[in-house]
């Protein structure tokens, strides 16, 4: 519980995606540490709606209705952003003294393999954009002559599109030479 401190930017590690209404991937800063529940409160993540009684103050304002509030996350459910990289680390710790004997313990970042796997998938990503590159094709029917766009690349649906259109009226053909 001592790695993570009021103040320090975590990620939601776990739950669900946020494509699918959770907060998986979000990032925020500690509000507070509950050391006794091993819970954390963090801004802009795992809000709660709260119906709090209406109510009047001294000045007549009317207070309560319907409240969002950031609900505990265990500390299990997140982890430390290392601020170089933007990415959730491990935390480790070494332990160094000063010049009068007083031993203190310093927080580092562990060095991550995601940020090795992250630059693969960029070089991936850019050798397959620069492969789909469009050709241009003269093609002569009945003494006109068009330009056809052609891709070298063909999409599995185009393909498969056709295919399956003449195994269906095959199909039907049969069943009706059957009757």
């Amino acid at each position: 519980m001592a790695n993570i401190r009021k103040g320090d930017l975590v990620q939601v590690i776990s739950g669900p995606t946020q494509e699918r209404g959770g907060d998986r991937g979000k990032q925020g800063r500690v509000i507070e540490v509950q050391l006794e529940k091993n819970r954390l409160i963090v801004e802009g993540v795992n809000f709660v709606t709260k119906h709090v009684r209406v109510g009047q103050t001294q000045r007549g304002t009317k207070t309560g209705g319907i409240e969002t509030h950031e609900a505990p996350i265990h500390v299990s459910n997140v982890a430390l952003v290392n601020p170089d990289t933007k990415l959730p680390a491990r935390v480790g710790f070494t332990v160094e003294t000063d010049k009068q004997g007083k031993t203190t313990r310093v927080r580092y970042f562990k060095d991550s393999r995601r940020v090795a796997s992250k630059k693969a998938t960029k070089a991936t990503k850019s050798t397959k954009s620069e492969s789909t590159v469009d050709t241009t094709v003269a093609i002569e029917t009945d003494a006109i002559a068009t330009d056809v766009i052609v891709p070298d690349v063909i999409d599995e649906k185009t393909t498969k599109a056709p295919a399956a259109t003449k195994a269906a009226s095959s199909a039907k053909a049969a069943k009706k030479d059957d009757k």
